[in-house]
């Protein structure tokens, strides 16, 4: 796995072989940088089930400010560690390892790095898969996610990938844009906070 354009363009990144962590083909993320760039300047980002980090050191290394890496696999939080050492950016990024569905997504210490911008949401697929009706976990951590307090009253951007056929019912803030990646067994959508929706 590497990053494929930016600052730190071509440097590889480790990754942890199995289940655990799903990267994109890299075809895949230039489509979807390609639809993010203008967004990323200076941001902060929230990589949620964030693996060993593809997408968030993608978004640095596209001139995003910091990141914040949430997630909970002790041997992935410990990879996404060294990519950070290894890429010399520590001062840039935060590797939480935290229940990305019960977290507050504020970490302490860090409180210059969020309201967050731009989130990445790509949780497992059989966590989608097994959470279905009103008010389950995924649910209620995007509504989580759209308070002020954590992520950017009126220009956040969250985008999240989901297996082909599954679905997560997204809070009416977070109002789904008409562009959609769908590749394979997966689809990656993005949304747009509107704070005037919120109820």
């Amino acid at each position: 796995m590497r990053i494929i354009a930016g600052e730190l363009k071509g440097r590889r990144l480790k990754t942890n072989p199995g289940m655990t962590t799903r990267p994109l083909l890299d075809r895949v993320k230039q489509m979807l940088f390609d639809r993010i760039e203008a967004d990323l300047g200076e941001a902060h980002v929230l990589d949620i089930f964030a693996g060993t980090g593809n997408l968030g050191f993608e978004a640095l290394s596209r001139g995003a400010s910091t990141c914040v890496f949430i997630e909970q696999d002790r041997k992935a939080h410990q990879l996404l560690k060294e990519n950070t050492a290894h890429l010399g950016i520590e001062d840039r990024v935060l590797c939480w390892r935290t229940d990305a569905l019960s977290c507050s997504y504020r970490p302490k210490g860090v409180e210059s790095f969020f309201p967050f911008d731009v989130v990445f949401f790509d949780p497992p697929y059989p966590l989608v898969e097994s959470m279905t009706g009103p008010n389950n976990p995924l649910q209620k951590a995007l509504a989580r996610l759209a308070s002020d307090e954590v992520t950017a009253a009126e220009i956040a951007l969250l985008i999240v990938r989901l297996p082909k056929r599954g679905s997560i019912e997204v809070p009416p803030i977070w109002v789904k844009t008409e562009f959609e990646i769908v590749e394979a067994s997966m689809r990656i959508q993005f949304y747009e906070k509107h704070t005037d929706l919120e109820d």
